[in-house]
């Protein structure tokens, strides 16, 4: 039987998953330079996503790999949202530039209306939450049996996708003081108002 709770922490939960990541990138491993059906190839660098809330309706979490261009392996915990409002987003990006030095893109919105998504995908290397509560939430259901929650398409069809892995769902979901470092973002609509974006030298992460 599932457990099922309304609440649980954020924190645990992050926990738990680590020992699907890691089955994942051992699976990736094993499969060695297999043909991969996915979204996209990352680049491998990785950013932050900092969020104030995140309020989400059909929430996923699952392990996978993603791969860069070079066939770089990266274990990931997929965080997914069939529809998402945010407030207060950041997203911040250290970039190397030849004989100039590091220059930082931000880019951040949502601080007077919230930022709308839908089947928003955030491939993270780790997560954290001040505060998060969960509505009828499944743990240790099996990755190919989520229902709650979307799947991305390009996970579901890449040989990296373990139909029988560990993964949670939940209805719903708030969460406060969200901080991602993340190696990829997708998703079919993304909406952000007050939008803004700077590049600046030196670092200006969003934490």
């Amino acid at each position: 039987m599932l457990h099922r709770a309304s609440r649980t922490s954020w924190k645990r939960f992050a926990a738990v998953l680590v020992p699907s990541v890691m089955a994942a990138a051992a699976l990736g491993i094993g499969m060695g330079q297999g043909a991969l059906a996915a979204s996209f190839l990352i680049s491998g660098q990785k950013f932050q996503v900092a969020l104030d809330t995140l309020d989400v309706r059909g929430l996923s979490l699952y392990g996978t790999v993603d791969v860069t261009r070079k066939g770089t392996l990266v274990p990931v915990v997929v965080t997914g949202a069939s529809r998402a409002e945010i407030s207060g987003l950041c997203q911040s990006v250290v970039v190397p530039i030849p004989v100039l030095g590091s220059y930082t893109l931000r880019i951040t919105g949502g601080e007077r209306s919230r930022v709308e998504a839908k089947n928003l995908f955030l491939d993270a290397t780790s997560l954290s939450s001040e505060q998060a509560n969960f509505d009828d939430l499944d743990i240790g259901v099996a990755t190919g049996a989520v229902s709650k929650g979307p799947i991305s398409p390009g996970d579901r069809s890449s040989r990296f996708f373990d139909p029988n892995g560990f993964a949670q769902q939940a209805d719903s979901a708030s969460l406060s003081d969200v901080r991602f470092t993340t190696v990829a973002v997708s998703a079919a609509t993304f909406n952000v108002p007050d939008l803004d974006v700077r590049l600046k030298q030196g670092h200006h992460e969003c934490f």
